[in-house]
């Protein structure tokens, strides 16, 4: 099958295209790339499903389609069963997309014309839909019959199989109104950034790429932006505990929040903090709070603060603060708030830590910093902008870079596809699953983060990165253990946090 080693790079469509023109111009023609494309596809398909026997393929305008005729003409070869529906007239078609159609009728390939009460002569249980509609130089909301084929291939019975993107994302930004919702997708060339993040992990299904043979010397040519990441890369950079090892070499994290009646909280970032590794943790909460801390994880220091005054004496002891767990927005929230940001130590700040400093009501702070995480989730980041979610949404990785850049330090931006953008670079954690859309998991992760910041001498990137990707795949491990996604639990997640981060490489 198509190989499905997923490349570490990803790209805009302009890179993309940059990488296309520059394998053209060393010698590769682009028919030669497009029967590639083709070809993948098709045993794509027959490797997923080996027992089909027809296959119906959408076909638009541009290379998209070139690369779906190719695919027709591929089938007609081996003798199954293929119709072309074409959305567009195909002699209006240009280049290399014209070559593929005149293949596809050498192969007697039957064309039929789309209409909006067009209804298959194949078996649909039988049968491969093909979506090669649209590709990565769409613009705008699909619209008119292209709209109504999309709806088709949607409510069909039929498998469906994208090729390069579903038609309808935008394989830049992840964002999608009207789109293909494909069971698998073979991407071309350069991964595309949308297929990760946004509406790309629920519109692809299995996802597999190809470089269609383009020589390792012209990926050398660009160095996008964004890459991909997963725990395994992280891990190695982790240290063992030496022979004479003490508490005091491993951190201490505190963990600053827990308004009444949120102590859940800040209970399970401290005992996140506990099972990533840290030295020692602490917890600054409500007085009210002390008892049920205790009593879930006796090992946390816990110190009962009724005001911001109080927290003062107890700032000269942690290497990393982690605020905002369960904090609220209260009065005593903005004073504990207000004493932490006059500190000079790292900080994790999560949860209404940042819908404070979004409001502007912590005064005389210093708003940009470079030692610190922040960790919204599209909403919080919404309110760090002043815009709404769907303007987050509608571009993951822009939203993600302008909080960096407003506030310094590192932004992680959970969800679909989380982002840790940087100064200079931005990486999508390919982890993750939609159980973890529950409550807990970002306290949870600001507490792994925290002791991985306090404990492993990271950069604050690599820490944020790193305990990105092993919540990531504690979650998914987690979601095995039950046999699926509903109800996971973020506090199910703690052990295996644990044995991933004892998963070291021994040196």
């Amino acid at each position: 099958m198509v190989n499905p080693v997923i490349p570490q790079q990803l790209y805009t469509c302009d890179e993309v295209r940059a990488l296309d023109n520059y394998a053209i111009s060393g010698g590769i023609p682009g028919i030669t790339l497009m029967k590639r494309a083709g070809r993948a596809l098709f045993n794509a398909c027959r490797e997923r499903w080996p027992s089909r026997q027809a296959y119906l393929v959408f076909c638009g305008a541009g290379n998209n389609a070139g690369d779906g005729y190719v695919f027709a003409a591929l089938a007609a070869q081996k003798k199954f069963a293929v119709k072309v529906v074409a959305l567009r007239e195909p002699s209006s078609l240009r280049g290399d997309a014209q070559l593929a159609y005149q293949y596809a009728l050498r192969e007697a390939v039957e064309v039929l014309p789309w209409h909006k009460n067009f209804v298959s002569s194949f078996t649909q249980k039988n049968t491969v839909v093909v979506d090669a509609l649209l590709g990565t130089g769409a613009k705008g909301e699909p619209n008119g019959a292209i709209a109504e084929a999309i709806d088709w291939l949607n409510q069909c019975e039929s498998a469906v199989a994208s090729a390069d993107i579903p038609s309808g994302l935008n394989a830049d930004t992840g964002a999608a109104g009207c789109a293909v919702r494909a069971n698998l997708t073979v991407c071309f060339v350069g991964r595309k950034r949308g297929l990760y993040t946004g509406k790309g992990p629920a519109l692809t299904g299995e996802l597999c790429f190809d470089g269609l043979d383009i020589p390792h010397s012209v990926y050398e040519k660009f160095s996008p932006r964004v890459k991909q990441v997963g725990v395994a890369q992280f891990l190695p950079l982790l240290k063992r505990r030496p022979a004479d090892a003490h508490k005091g070499l491993f951190g201490h994290v505190m963990v600053v929040g827990g308004d009444k009646g949120f102590g859940g909280a800040v209970t399970m970032a401290a005992e996140a903090a506990l099972y990533a590794g840290a030295g020692l943790v602490s917890v600054a909460t409500q007085p009210a709070h002390l008892a049920s801390v205790l009593a879930r994880a006796p090992e946390i220091m816990v110190h009962g603060v009724d005001s911001g005054q109080a927290l003062s004496p107890l700032l000269d002891r942690p290497t990393v603060i982690v605020i905002g767990p369960g904090l609220g927005q209260s009065a005593w929230s903005e004073q504990l708030l207000q004493k932490v940001l006059a500190t000079d130590l790292p900080l994790i700040v999560d949860a209404d830590a940042l819908n404070i400093l979004a409001k502007g009501r912590v005064k005389s702070a210093e708003l940009r910093r470079q030692n610190w995480v922040l960790t919204p989730h599209p909403g919080e980041a919404a309110r760090l902008l002043g815009v709404v979610n769907q303007d987050v949404q509608v571009n993951r990785f822009a939203a993600a870079e302008r909080i960096q850049q407003r506030y310094g330090g590192v932004t992680v931006l959970k969800g679909a596809g989380t982002l840790i953008a940087s100064e200079n670079s931005t990486m999508l954690a390919k982890v993750g699953n939609p159980g973890m859309a529950a409550a807990g998991m970002g306290d949870v992760l600001a507490g792994l983060c925290g002791a991985l910041l306090a404990g492993q001498c990271l950069a604050a990137e690599i820490a944020a990165a790193t305990a990105v990707c092993v919540h990531g795949c504690a979650g998914d491990k987690a979601a095995e253990d039950f046999g699926g996604e509903s109800g996971l639990r973020a506090t199910e997640l703690l052990l295996h946090i644990r044995r991933i981060l004892n998963f070291v490489k021994q040196v």
